[in-house]
């Protein structure tokens, strides 16, 4: 059996505004017990392995498995972290133990008068089966920040 060898880049940005002041945003990301009530699929998955090291150097795993469906597994390192200002993760995806992507994701948080605009910039290659899945990591981390409005609101 021959597999396809093919790779495909991907980039987006998606700013969003939050009426909550940047501390309490910033926390969201920072605290473990809030990052857990908000971060990931929901009622969609069922949990499986969970690590949380919020530190340059630490690692982060978040891994589940969709109702009926794949496990998808989020392994993430911190390069840069200055409070309340930017987080800079490297992490890398996998659908039922296969290789997906690898990203670098860049997440600005700024004060502004009503609260906190929050900047998610993110690069991504993907692989083999997984080349056009560019769009889908957009969608889905559309739906990351709209689960962090409903936490923060």
């Amino acid at each position: 059996m021959t597999t396809e060898r093919r790779i495909a880049r991907s980039g987006f940005s998606l700013t969003r505004d939050y009426p909550t002041p940047v501390d309490r945003v910033w926390d969201a990301f920072a605290d473990e017990n809030q990052k857990r009530s908000w971060w990931g699929a929901g009622d969609a998955a069922e949990p499986g392995a969970w690590a949380f090291d919020f530190r340059v150097g630490g690692h982060d795993v978040d891994e589940g498995r969709f109702h009926d469906g794949p496990v998808s597994r989020y392994e993430a390192t911190y390069t840069d972290i200055v409070q309340h200002c930017r987080i800079v993760t490297t992490y890398d995806m996998w659908i039922d133990g296969t290789h997906m992507s690898t990203s670098l994701a860049t997440l600005e948080f700024e004060p502004i008068a009503d609260g906190t605009r929050f900047t998610h910039t993110e690069h991504g290659v993907f692989f083999d089966r997984f080349w056009d899945d560019g769009p889908g990591r957009e969608a889905g981390t559309r739906g990351l920040l709209d689960a962090l409005a409903t936490y923060l609101a």
